[in-house]
């Protein structure tokens, strides 16, 4: 399983900026390895954000998304100490879901 998502969500008035900071090594099924095989692809497809349990943010992606990868997005409407889930599904089936705590 891969390490857990950093992630931090921060209020400032009526909006929220939640960063999150994932661990996945995002192959694109383009790269050989040292002998010369062409390492299988493996990457996130589809990530979802929720906010006290509401969805809030859905995105799919590709092979074109970077080594341990980086959002950001902007909600309308948390509060200090609601909780924000971010969860993670790649193309091999493997699944992360983490939360924090808006401050």
């Amino acid at each position: 399983m891969a390490d857990p998502m950093r992630i931090r969500a921060q209020a400032a008035g009526d909006k929220t900026t939640v960063r999150v900071l994932m661990s996945h090594e995002m192959e694109t099924g383009q790269r050989k390895d040292a002998s010369g095989k062409l390492v299988p692809a493996w990457f996130i497809q589809e990530v979802t954000a929720q906010l006290n349990g509401k969805t809030v943010m859905t995105a799919q992606w590709g092979p074109a998304v970077s080594k341990n990868p980086f959002l950001q997005f902007v909600v309308k409407g948390a509060k200090a100490g609601d909780k924000i889930a971010v969860t993670w599904v790649d193309n091999k089936g493997d699944k992360r879901t983490d939360e924090a705590t808006v401050s």
